[in-house]
């Protein structure tokens, strides 16, 4: 087994990046093939590296950001992507039960079980977790590092009161080429996993393994319409909330009236007027718990 680790830098679990190189080392992992970067779109071109230096097992060090670059680069390909969760948010990991803890993630790396899992893909570039446009993206380009660092989840809850009136955007959403909602809208979500940043709960019935995504549209405007569907999301009951419509599909495509702010796993991206996305089904091979 060919070992590489593709790390952002100012990440920082545990013993930081000197524990990882003393458990692979004492792990057996052999020569690593070291890569570190100061930010995350810096990633996958190391992640790319590492597998044409016939890496098997790729760690990632970062958070939900960072393995989205790395599977992005390394979706399609056999090379095993194992997650060591240093970041703010690491939702990804967490659903799939890898600790906060390096010799434990080491171990799930090497001798865990390899699983397929899907991923979402939009405008070309994949997704782990979930993509927003509107509501959801505004509050994570508000949750700045600092604010991240000072204040971990509860970042996405201050910030999302700034935007708790943000006006809504009249909005088409297509799922499998078939009309599905039109109307004024301040959220669309997408999701291969249910929990969005912040923890909260967005989907009861989003799963990596269905070849499907999730989708969500929230009506939800002011502050007392975005508390009820906050508290629905929080109490893990979204489909309850008269604020909001979920539906499934394998392909997604929506219209706005004016652009609006996509992110994409915790990272905010571009504003768009119109977005295409589809499921990948067993696009990327994850070490995960036995």
């Amino acid at each position: 087994m060919r070992v590489a680790v593709v790390a952002h830098r100012k990440k920082t679990l545990g013993g930081g990046l000197t524990e990882l190189r003393n458990e692979l080392e004492r792990a057996g992992a052999g020569k690593v093939d070291w890569h570190e970067v100061p930010k995350s779109k810096k990633a996958p071109k190391r992640a790319l590296k590492a597998v044409r230096g016939g890496a098997d097992v790729v760690f990632v060090w970062g958070g939900d950001g960072m393995v989205q670059r790395c599977v992005d680069a390394l979706a399609g390909t056999d090379v095993t992507v194992a997650i060591i969760p240093a970041g703010t948010a690491n939702l990804f990991a967490t659903s799939l039960e890898i600790p906060r803890d390096i010799r434990a993630a080491v171990g799930i790396g090497l001798t865990g079980e390899r699983r397929r899992y899907d991923l979402g893909r939009i405008e070309g570039e994949h997704f782990a977790v979930m993509a927003g446009a509107g509501f959801d993206a505004a509050m994570i380009e508000d949750a700045d590092r600092r604010m991240k660092r000072r204040s971990g989840r509860f970042a996405y809850v201050r910030t999302a009161l700034r935007h708790v009136r943000d006006a809504p955007v009249d909005t088409i959403v297509h799922l499998d080429d078939r009309p599905w909602f039109e109307g004024p809208s301040t959220c669309l979500l997408l999701g291969n996993i249910g929990t969005m940043s912040g923890g909260l709960k967005a989907f009861d019935d989003a799963s990596p393994f269905d070849g499907r995504l999730a989708v969500g549209v929230a009506t939800a405007h002011g502050a007392l319409q975005w508390a009820r569907t906050l508290g629905s999301m929080a109490t893990g009951r979204t489909d309850k909330s008269p604020f909001v419509q979920i539906g499934s599909a394998r392909k997604v495509y929506a219209e706005f009236a004016e652009p609006v702010l996509l992110e994409l796993d915790g990272g905010a991206r571009k504003r768009v007027k119109r977005l295409e996305a589809e499921a990948v089904p067993a696009a990327v091979t994850i070490a995960v718990p036995r």
